[in-house]
């Protein structure tokens, strides 16, 4: 496959989640993230047999807008997390609201502190306490 990027649009739904592709008609969905991407990988691979390109999960790329990620992963706050990247907690709500929309170096900065966030979270073991 070339080395564009396929996008996916990630959306939440009352049954689970959907995702569509933004240049391509590549529609899927899942009752979980995990399902959902595993769903977006079989149906790209679909999409593209038949020109016989064999496509690498390193080529799709999953976007979900604010409003959409903080609804699902409500286990980040977004005071807490306005904290960590030092922004100001109620335009962060905003954003996370969909009445304002960040810029790009914005949409960077959150997105650095999310994933400082997760890789935080990775290294952490918990105890089982007696």
């Amino acid at each position: 496959m070339d080395k564009k990027k396929i996008i996916m649009t990630v959306e939440k739904t009352d049954t689970g989640f959907s995702a569509y592709a933004v240049d391509y008609p590549i529609f899927t969905t899942g009752q979980s993230v995990p399902e959902l991407i595993n769903s977006a990988y079989e149906a790209t691979e679909f999409y593209f047999e038949e020109e016989k390109v064999k496509v690498d999960p390193n080529d799709i790329r999953f976007e979900i807008d604010f409003k959409q990620f903080f609804k699902y992963y409500k286990v980040i706050n977004a005071k807490f997390l306005a904290e960590k990247i030092g922004m100001n907690a109620t335009l962060l709500s905003q954003y996370a609201s969909g009445t304002k929309k960040p810029s790009a170096k914005q949409t960077e900065k959150i997105l650095n502190g999310i994933h400082q966030i997760g890789q935080e979270l990775s290294g952490i073991n918990l105890l089982q306490t007696a």
